[in-house]
């Protein structure tokens, strides 16, 4: 990978740190709902109409638009307005790998190695930890919201590999633009349902700066540049090559949380902190440490 395509992978990296930061100056004036349905309108118009429908089957880009978009963000956003820390969602969120990994031995017939078990179960421990630690500074509701948000990550990961299969190379920022298209209207009408007319009258009223610029930088810079530039990542090296870019996710959201939101941490929380990301490295790293291992005593 050269210097041009690392330095791409940061700013992926800290573009996705950084939208932790934004999700919580945006809920601060507008209900969760309401917020992941604005954001996916901005990021549809007027995209949709100069980018063409990605070569994936309706029902797979409605599944896809349920899972990643609906689900996730539905959840994520709600937990963090129940009192997740955004710099401990940006660590719990990453659990995702794990979800997706689980789902796909169980659903389309990959393998377990290794690495994945062992890093699946120091994660899980962290996890527990950070779980554990709950008051003012997190919430049990909170962090079970951002589980399930990963949850629904994980699900999605698997339908885009299936979705995916076979079909001719397309621009990651179309499927992001059409699939953010079909959750518009189910987080619409689930805003409408639970939080209500007075709710949106509410958060109209109290519109300011901060909110345009927390939703222009969800959906411009997170999820249209963020994915855009993580695709064409992929489009060039192996995934395994570029996943690690994302282990530096929680990293940033954790000390920009800290820097910019004066969020504080507690002993345990570090501690899991430290056992979720040690579960992370040991999931992408320990395969090729092992081939490496292998190829010096061969």
């Amino acid at each position: 990978m050269n210097r041009r395509d690392i330095g791409t992978g940061l700013i992926v990296a800290i573009l996705w740190g950084l939208n932790f930061i934004a999700i919580k100056l945006g809920l601060a004036n507008v209900p969760p709902l309401l917020l992941a349905a604005i954001r996916f309108v901005v990021v549809c118009l007027p995209a949709i109409f100069f980018l063409p429908r990605p070569p994936v089957d309706w029902r797979w880009l409605t599944a896809l638009g349920l899972t990643i978009n609906v689900g996730q963000f539905a959840f994520l956003f709600i937990g963090i307005k129940l009192g997740m820390p955004a710099g401990l969602s940006s660590l719990v969120h990453q659990s995702q790998a794990f979800f997706t990994l689980a789902i796909a031995v169980l659903l389309i017939g990959e393998t377990w190695h290794w690495n994945h078990l062992v890093g699946l179960i120091i994660a899980a421990a962290g996890m527990v930890v950070v779980g554990l630690q709950q008051g003012a500074s997190m919430t049990a509701a909170g962090f079970w919201f951002t589980l399930a948000a990963s949850a629904s990550w994980g699900v999605g990961n698997v339908i885009m590999r299936r979705a995916t299969q076979g079909v001719p190379s397309f621009s990651m920022v179309s499927l992001v633009v059409w699939a953010g298209a079909v959750a518009i209207l189910p987080l619409t009408l689930l805003s409408l349902g639970i939080e209500g007319l007075a709710a949106w009258k509410a958060a109209w009223d109290s519109v300011n700066w901060i909110t345009v610029v927390s939703v222009i930088y969800l959906a411009y810079f997170s999820s249209l540049g963020g994915y855009g530039l993580w695709g064409k990542l992929l489009s060039r090296y192996p995934a395994a090559v570029v996943s690690p870019f994302a282990l530096l996710v929680p990293v940033i959201g954790m000390s920009s949380a800290a820097l910019f939101l004066r969020e504080t941490f507690s002993l345990g929380q570090i501690m899991g902190a430290l056992l979720v990301m040690t579960g992370l490295v040991v999931n992408v790293f320990g395969g090729r440490l092992e081939k490496n291992v292998e190829k010096a005593n061969g």
